[in-house]
């Protein structure tokens, strides 16, 4: 009854029952390690108890109440401003691509300059909107109509760059694109790792690089966190690390916890919006509002520490697999609890078909995961900030089990034509 176009169950072929913490069992009773997590959206794992109850208590009170303010609106705005490096202003919007199509507007509102520049592997939607902001072609075949005021710079990519100082090359090519747009560049998009693009993580000093071109062209920073925030990393937010503050930032995902939930914080200081500026009927639903209010709450100091530490250890562990059972082979990166793990054939040459057959190889082991990347050959492990240790060595094990498998299976690596 469904739509040919459903991705996912491509992949993972079983019906789901429940889920609950870092777990989920189908109909049938088979108990499966989520390292998906929604793709990065429930970082404090399923049906968690806080969430829960919050939820609960909103749902006695009050559903749905356009903008409104509500008790809960403050609180959680009260709550997201602690998390914060910045005194914002705060525009609700109801999807990831939503918030960042917004920060768009209030960037060319702010400037009145039209293009953006933005990133190869970026993904910041696929709306009309967005589109154009995204790297991947794929995606724009199935729209004729897109903003395109975008000029592309590379992503400071190190497995792949061709450049020994991969940071500074690529923060000249994105000063060099500002200085041969100037009249009309209103922004700087970016994401402090890549997401979808691959789960790429920059050189340090990339956003303190990219902070200084735009403040120097008197452009807007806008910092994607709808993949990298809430915890994901390490810090509340991936551009915490850097110690910069942007001007512009986006959320969604793992802020409603499952519940469909986003928004643009951008400086008080930035822009004054007219009324009406950005619309949506279910902007700052009262039970997204409670269910975020709680995932900040969740969010202590002593989990953000667990995902440093713990997530260290994993990648040490991912880079060790790779050296036991691909003789290194593979490229390891990542922060927290979101690690890339890059699957090649000889001389880099990208392995798409080891990654889906390592999906496949995982779901008969009882683990969940899933990939990314421009080539759609990286492994991303993004499992929820609360999974116990004994699960993540269990599904470690698997992993390096059904790599084993997968590479026995593929046979020795072609030829370069």
């Amino acid at each position: 009854m469904e739509t040919t176009a459903l991705n996912y169950p491509k992949y993972f072929r079983i019906a789901i029952k429940e889920a609950k913490g870092s777990t989920i069992v189908d109909v049938d009773g088979n108990v499966f390690l989520d390292w998906v997590a929604g793709i990065a959206v429930m970082n404090l794992g399923h049906n968690n108890p806080l969430v829960r109850r919050a939820v609960e208590r909103q749902l006695d009170s009050v559903w749905h109440a356009l903008e409104v303010p509500t008790e809960v609106r403050v609180e959680f705005l009260k709550k997201f401003k602690e998390t914060l490096s910045f005194d914002p202003k705060v525009l609700f919007t109801t999807t990831g691509a939503d918030a960042c199509e917004a920060a768009v507007k209030v960037a060319r509102w702010k400037t009145r300059r039209r293009k953006v520049i933005a990133f190869e592997g970026a993904y910041h939607g696929i709306t009309a909107g967005t589109l154009g902001l995204t790297f991947e072609s794929e995606y724009k075949r199935f729209t004729q109509f897109y903003d395109d005021m975008v000029v592309r710079v590379p992503y400071p990519y190190t497995f792949r760059c061709d450049h020994q100082d991969c940071l500074n090359h690529t923060l000249e090519a994105v000063a060099e694109a500002v200085r041969l747009n100037i009249d009309d560049v209103a922004a700087i998009m970016v994401e402090p790792i890549l997401g979808e693009g691959g789960y790429v993580v920059p050189p340090e000093g990339f956003l303190r690089g990219l902070r200084e071109i735009a403040d120097r062209w008197d452009l807007v920073m806008i910092v994607d966190e709808v993949q990298t925030g809430v915890g994901r990393t390490g810090k509340v937010w991936a551009h915490q690390w850097e110690n910069i503050t942007p001007d512009i930032m986006c959320a969604s995902k793992a802020i409603g916890s499952g519940i469909p939930m986003s928004l643009v914080a951008y400086r008080k200081d930035l822009v004054e919006l007219p009324r009406a500026f950005h619309l949506g009927t279910y902007r700052g639903n009262p039970l997204g509002l409670a269910a975020g209010k709680a995932v900040l709450d969740g969010l202590t100091e002593e989990l953000l520490e667990r995902v440093r530490t713990v997530g260290e250890r994993l990648r040490t562990r991912f880079q060790e697999i790779n050296e036991e059972v691909a003789d290194g082979k593979m490229d390891v990166r990542g922060k927290g609890f979101m690690i890339g793990f890059e699957l090649v054939r000889d001389e880099k040459r990208p392995w798409p078909e080891g990654t889906v057959a390592m999906i496949g190889a995982l779901l008969k082991r009882g683990v969940l995961m899933y990939k990314c990347g421009i080539h759609s050959n990286v492994l991303r492990f993004m499992a929820p900030l609360t999974t116990p240790e004994g699960l993540l060595d269990r599904g470690l094990d698997a992993f390096a089990s059904a790599l084993r498998e997968v590479l026995s299976e593929s046979g020795p690596s072609p030829a370069t034509p």
